[in-house]
């Protein structure tokens, strides 16, 4: 007989806003703070933990609308919950940062409900893999040289990893010969043995995009993400029937019709736990990408896509990304550590096995 779980009796978000390192940018944005939005839900003696990279216009919708509306359920319907906030949120859209802020709960929630049962996230959700693979992500266009290559040395030489991504289409795809000239200085980095993925977020036009296939496979590169915009899915799919390279995209879906959307025109489709609507949504998006032949790679927030990646019998990385690992270690104690080209997620820890640091997380509170 399954036992009766206390029922949800807090819930709070707060946001924090996290300076870069250093100048970041990509091909078409650049940025010099991240703000991390965490939320904790309370039931019984255990307290869940989640968050979403987003803007803190996020808290009082965390704190005001979704809270009002699982509040008293228990612990461990949390497909309940989420049922609960979709239909709360009908007016108010779907997408954006409404789906950030659900997904923050939703996480928070199969956090607390696994706490209480003292196993996994990921055994909860349903375990397929104790191990996943990683690639190193970072490779900013605001970079140098020198600090390219210190990047990548950190990553290849440091945690040995396998595969690698920079970022290109600088300067809104103004700079091709640019961008190619900073992958042939990774590939002779880190040379042959490290496979090379690019992300050009959503820099270049069509034509522009299958030029750069060529030029991009000449130098082994076999991954390429958003060549053109991801709200392009004619341009998407002409690229990809031009070049072998793996065309992905993936990253800003919001609801499950947008990937049933995606699925059909790229090779691996892209999820963000953190925005696609947590643990609940990414587990039938997976579901979506498996129902056509695709696998699945986890977008950013690397510590919490590990468990879902874990559960996932479709999945293939994990984008380790530099500025989320940067804030998540600083941030949070139980982080994971990649190495040698993937993680383990372990079968020891409750939950996802997380706890705010929370002087720390003072210190940049908005």
């Amino acid at each position: 007989m399954s036992p009766v779980s206390p029922a949800v009796r807090e819930l709070r978000a707060a946001a924090y806003r996290i300076p870069t390192a250093g100048p970041e940018a990509d091909g078409t944005l650049a940025w010099d703070s991240t703000t991390l939005v965490v939320v904790e839900a309370a039931a019984g003696d255990v307290r869940g933990l989640g968050w979403t990279y987003a803007d803190a216009s996020c808290v009082p919708l965390i704190n005001d609308v979704l809270g009002s509306v699982i509040m008293d359920l228990p612990v461990l319907d949390v497909p309940r919950a989420w049922q609960a906030m979709q239909r709360r949120i009908r007016n108010l859209g779907r997408p954006g940062l409404v789906s950030c802020a659900m997904s923050a709960v939703d996480i928070a929630l199969w956090d607390a409900a696994a706490r209480w049962l003292d196993v996994p996230v990921a055994d909860l959700l349903g375990r397929c893999h104790d191990d996943v693979a990683v690639y190193g992500s970072g490779g900013f266009t605001s970079y140098d040289d020198d600090q390219l290559v210190e990047q990548l040395h950190s990553w290849t030489d440091d945690l040995q990893h396998r595969r690698i991504k920079i970022k290109i289409g600088e300067s809104w795809g103004t700079r091709t010969a640019e961008d190619l000239r900073r992958v042939l200085v990774v590939r002779d980095t880190v040379g042959g043995g490290v496979e090379l993925f690019v992300d050009a977020n959503g820099g270049y036009s069509v034509g522009q995009a299958r030029r750069m296939a060529d030029a991009l496979g000449d130098l082994g590169v076999t991954w390429f993400e958003e060549p053109v915009s991801s709200d392009d899915l004619a341009g998407l799919a002409s690229v990809r029937a031009s070049t072998m390279i793996d065309i992905a995209a993936g990253e800003y879906g919001y609801d499950l019709a947008y990937f049933a959307r995606m699925a059909p025109v790229v090779d691996c489709l892209q999820v963000d736990v953190t925005r696609c609507g947590g643990f609940t949504e990414w587990r039938r998006a997976a579901a979506v990408a498996a129902g056509h032949g695709l696998e699945v790679s986890a977008h950013c927030a690397p510590n919490l896509s590990a468990q879902a990646a874990a559960a996932t019998a479709n999945f293939r990385h994990i984008e380790w990304f530099v500025d989320h690992d940067r804030i998540e270690s600083e941030l949070f104690d139980g982080c994971l550590e990649p190495h040698g080209g993937s993680v383990t997620v372990p079968h020891t820890v409750a939950g996802h096995g997380m706890s705010l640091r929370r002087e720390v997380a003072e210190s940049y509170a908005i």
